[in-house]
């Protein structure tokens, strides 16, 4: 619970702020988090248990829906910026040959760029996706001009058909090695336009992770 709510209602009520979504749903596999998601009147698909990702589980609610953009958004980012939804969106809006999209952010704190679990993503001069990894891309030779270092939010947007393929592209070495599921669209060719957000991304995975949300919105409802 944050703020007397549910964590879950928190990210559905802000995402619910982005002007380019025109529906939300939640989509679990657990009871527990569907019954939540109902007392405060949030619609709520439940998907099979053995999904091997989150994006299988979008993908089977998209199956049963026409629009055109799907958008994934972890339920575990109660700060999540609806700018930076619509900022995603908009770079899928503008350029209807790319399948997916996604988000960066630059990276300040220096401690990140060594952290595994902060994925880092380079992009080419059209804001497409070169790689993501678990290491610092790129790396920067002793005497050579600094170059500016990006984490990759998690944040996705598919063109409805390409989800629905997805899963069933092979799954290659770069993937297997970092453990990164979106490598799979890069290994098989498809680009992926990566919009860059202020946004800083603050999921809840432990208690220590809840406790720091907590003080945030504390704070803004001062």
């Amino acid at each position: 619970m944050l703020a007397g709510r549910p964590l879950i209602q928190h990210v559905f009520e802000r995402a619910a702020r982005a002007r380019y979504l025109s529906r939300l749903v939640i989509a679990t596999d657990d009871e527990r988090i569907a019954e939540a998601a109902r007392a405060f009147g949030a619609p709520v698909r439940m998907t099979r248990p053995d999904h091997a990702s989150g994006t299988d589980r979008v993908a089977e609610v998209a199956s049963a829906d026409r629009s055109e953009l799907v958008v994934n958004i972890q339920g575990d980012e109660p700060l999540i910026d609806p700018d930076a939804i619509d900022a995603a969106v908009l770079g899928l809006l503008e350029a209807p040959e790319i399948p997916m999209g996604t988000l960066k952010k630059l990276i300040e704190d220096p401690s990140e760029l060594t952290n595994p679990n902060v994925v880092k993503v380079v992009t080419d001069r059209f804001g497409n996706a070169i790689y993501f990894s678990r290491s610092r891309i790129p790396y920067v030779r002793a005497g050579a001009e600094e170059a500016p270092c990006y984490k990759h939010v998690g944040l996705y947007v598919y063109r409805r058909e390409f989800l629905l393929r997805y899963s069933e592209l092979p799954v290659g070495p770069l993937e297997r090695a970092e453990k990164l599921e979106q490598l799979r669209a890069l290994e098989n060719g498809y680009r992926i336009r990566v919009v860059e957000t202020q946004y800083e991304s603050r999921g809840v995975d432990t208690p220590e992770d809840l406790a720091a949300v907590e003080r945030l919105i504390a704070g803004a409802l001062k």
